[in-house]
């Protein structure tokens, strides 16, 4: 259930910041920023069979882990990166995860000298139906199914559906990205 159409009170209070700062100020609007694109997307995988809210915790250390999301930073990382990410209790250690984080990295790095950005492929891809972007992230990244497509692609405008249209931030993201209402 999004944070917009959670009852109020469903949420406890020590938890509702959390969640109200991510749906007021990041879910559904769109990221221009390669290094924020790609901290989404190993954010979104690495949420697979876990709460959004735990990965929410633990952006900041996701972030210092993986270098601030780094594409060039990560692509490079080496075994002891590995390593020392698969040892790391500030972020999910699974091996799967961490090697779809470098090898994406790196994927992106070849997207970026052929797109000239992370940002632009994403738009030279617009408009696909969710079937469509879930067939060529599978054929261009590792680690990257429906539902971690599906919301890589809610969060940054791709897709509809972050918000209902009854909730007022819904107004805000198209404000910022009229691609956010094209159905798909």
């Amino acid at each position: 259930m999004s944070y917009c159409a959670a009852i109020p009170g469903m949420v406890p209070e020590e938890r509702k910041a959390l969640h109200k700062n991510y749906h007021d100020n990041h879910y559904g609007f769109p990221i221009a920023d390669d290094n924020e694109l790609f901290g989404r997307l190993v954010m979104e995988i690495n949420q697979a069979g876990l709460s959004w809210e735990m990965i929410l915790k633990k952006e900041d250390t996701f972030r210092a882990a993986y270098s601030q999301f780094d594409i060039a930073t990560v692509a490079a990382y080496g075994e002891d990166d590995r390593a020392r990410l698969l040892a790391d209790p500030g972020v999910v250690r699974n091996r799967l995860k961490v090697n779809a984080a470098i090898e994406n990295a790196k994927t992106i790095l070849t997207l970026q000298a052929a797109h000239g950005s992370f940002a632009n492929w994403i738009a030279l891809q617009h408009p696909k139906t969710k079937e469509e972007w879930v067939k060529l992230f599978k054929k261009t990244f590792r680690f990257t199914g429906g539902e971690i497509v599906g919301e890589f692609l809610m969060s940054i405008g791709y897709l509809p559906g972050a918000h209902n249209e009854n909730c007022p931030i819904y107004h805000e993201v198209l404000k910022h990205n009229p691609k956010w209402t094209e159905k798909a």
